[in-house]
């Protein structure tokens, strides 16, 4: 069995003028949202799972997956930054999770949408409009080989923090 989970990013700051889109930091407000998520994620996680987290480079990718590995006391070495997660497209994601180390059973992936929402619409029964920002989405496939996911995941948890703060 393994276990993905994908985070879209946390709300990022578009108050700096003439940086490029990839080096835009987050807002308070996504900080803030990030440690809501990643707490209640980390609070009902078993740490003793084999855990992988991968980014995109992008600012705030890596700020949110920095944001998640403090919270789940992982050492920032544990994330591995990949080029591929940043404008990518569902069917390129999908290559990249297969590419995953087989040794972890649970991975996650810090990337952006419209990926994201197109991945878990096509590897899922799911029909997700949209993963806002920090929002999360764990999928399960009966696999022993992350290269042997396809469209038969199943939807496990859909967890933002509109929700969380209800």
């Amino acid at each position: 069995m393994k276990t993905l989970f994908l985070i879209r990013h946390a709300k990022s700051s578009w108050a700096h003028e003439g940086i490029e889109d990839r080096d835009r930091p987050l807002k308070g407000r996504g900080i803030r949202d990030a440690h809501l998520v990643a707490k209640a994620l980390s609070d009902g996680m078993d740490q003793h799972d084999r855990i992988k987290f991968y980014s995109s480079p992008a600012t705030r990718a890596l700020h949110t997956a920095l944001i998640f590995a403090q919270n789940f006391q992982l050492p920032a070495a544990q994330i591995t930054l990949k080029d591929e997660l940043y404008d990518c497209f569902s069917h390129e994601l999908l290559e990249v999770i297969k590419a995953s180390e087989d040794l972890a059973d649970t991975v996650f992936y810090f990337a952006h949408n419209p990926a994201i929402t197109d991945f878990v619409n096509k590897t899922t029964a799911a029909n997700i409009a949209n993963v806002p920002t920090t929002g999360v989405v764990s999928i399960s496939f009966d696999v022993k080989y992350w290269r042997e996911i396809d469209t038969n995941g199943k939807l496990v948890q859909f967890e933002y923090p509109k929700r969380l703060k209800k």
